[in-house]
């Protein structure tokens, strides 16, 4: 509900942006990945309990991930339509239900493996669904100022979920199968609920305009450098964190060592979303991808030589710590170089590329561990890394002085009156607006 404009000679303000939508967003964020994380972990081991083969759980893997790069492009256009709310819950809240429905069976009787994997490739689309809608979110609910934190809340969150998540996943199911897919289902109604308790307008949609074609994700990024940045960086950062990852799993003994290493990634990971913030005010966005990117190469060289699972740790550690300052500026660079009407299209495109980059990395990673030796995907690494810094060295320079050049003039823009948008809704309390 809106409340009516004061005077009518006078224009309404843009409505006004809460850090209490904002502190909703990371909290269903991170809920949400929680509880992905730890229903996903356990789905394979659960189709190999039912006595189904492995090749069950790969194929099912394969076509997930397919599905996944088509349906993100396709749900992104009619977020940035008007309906991302209603995506967003509606997919949420199926996603439970298909949860709970698989929750039921592993209660009460032995489900075929047709209803496993129709529930959870269910499932598996409202979650693309879902992220495909919710890209599009943190330009509607950050101010623009909050942008680099919100970003970097939002990878907090992802992280904890990263770290928490497995353990979680794994101990409810040895306690009882159906746990952690009840787990699941809870973490989408929670979702769904704090959507629903979102404040900020998500759907904005100015009058008469024509509604945008479906290529319009790609041709936004591909047309402006500061987002061409971006969809390399993504794709690279895709390519590398697979194919090391493939590697730690095909090299390291044991899925008990394979979870250490990724938890004190997780971790890392956690401590750099978490600094990020700080790291980026100090030193300036540009300065501070710069830095990542040349010190990615102190965990790639790392990798190279690394022979037992503490270098793998100590890799895979120092490569998540870093990782998330050149997230946290792209992702402030995503939001604000986009257009409203196409954001998800442009978070989807990117996302897309980076799927499709790394679609060949686990059949690569297996072939050079066998053919050239356990080092070898490091080394393609290390050199890919050190291509990635020289071109970031270039691109930061012009790409980030240029979005910072025009960010000034979409602040003014966004702080002049508008007269095609509603009445705000009421002016939150200020307990409401105050920062976490």
């Amino acid at each position: 509900m809106v409340n009516e404009p004061s005077s009518p000679a006078s224009p309404a303000p843009a409505p006004r942006k809460s850090r209490r939508d904002l502190r909703i967003l990371w909290w269903t964020n991170a809920i949400d990945g929680l509880g992905t994380q730890a229903s996903g972990i356990v789905l394979p081991l659960l189709i190999l309990d039912l006595g189904h083969p492995a090749a069950a759980a790969g194929s099912f893997a394969s076509a997930v991930a397919v599905a996944g790069v088509v349906l993100g492009p396709v749900v992104a256009r009619p977020a940035d339509h008007g309906h991302r709310r209603a995506l967003l819950i509606g997919s949420a809240a199926l996603a439970a239900a298909a949860m709970s429905g698989l929750t039921a069976a592993l209660f009460w009787w032995r489900p075929p493996l047709w209803a496993v994997l129709g529930l959870a490739f269910t499932e598996r689309l409202c979650a693309f669904a879902h992220e495909a809608a919710a890209r599009g979110a943190l330009a509607h609910v950050a101010r623009r100022e909050d942008v680099t934190r919100g970003a970097a809340g939002l990878q907090a969150g992802d992280q904890a979920a990263l770290v928490v998540g497995p353990g979680l996943g794994g101990a409810l199911f040895e306690a009882a199968r159906p746990l952690p897919f009840l787990a699941d289902a809870l973490s989408y109604a929670a979702t769904a609920l704090g959507i629903r308790a979102l404040r900020a307008p998500l759907d904005t949609p100015a009058p008469g305009r024509r509604r945008t074609p479906v290529t319009s994700g790609f041709r936004t990024v591909l047309g402006s450098a500061p987002l061409r940045m971006v969809l390399v960086w993504a794709s690279a950062a895709s390519v590398l964190v697979t194919l090391l990852s493939y590697t730690a799993m095909f090299v390291l003994d044991g899925g008990t060592t394979v979870g250490l290493v990724l938890s004190a990634s997780g971790a890392a990971g956690l401590l750099g979303a978490l600094l990020a913030p700080g790291l980026v005010t100090r030193l300036g966005a540009r300065r501070a991808v710069v830095l990542a990117t040349w010190l990615l190469l102190v965990p790639a060289g790392v990798l190279v030589t690394a022979d037992a699972a503490a270098s793998y740790a100590t890799g895979f550690a120092l490569l998540a710590l870093l990782l998330p300052t050149v997230t946290v500026v792209l992702s402030g660079v995503l939001v604000r170089a986009v257009p409203r009407e196409v954001q998800s299209q442009a978070g989807a495109a990117v996302g897309a590329a980076a799927a499709l980059a790394a679609a060949g990395c686990p059949a690569l990673a297996a072939g050079l561990v066998t053919w050239r030796g356990p080092h070898t995907p490091a080394v393609l690494c290390l050199a890919l890394l050190a291509l990635l810094a020289v071109y970031t060295q270039g691109a930061a320079g012009r790409s980030l002085t240029a979005e910072a050049d025009a960010r000034p003039r979409a602040e003014e823009a966004d702080a002049r009156p508008r007269t095609d948008q509603p009445a705000p809704a009421a002016r939150p309390s200020a307990g409401e607006d105050e920062r976490p």
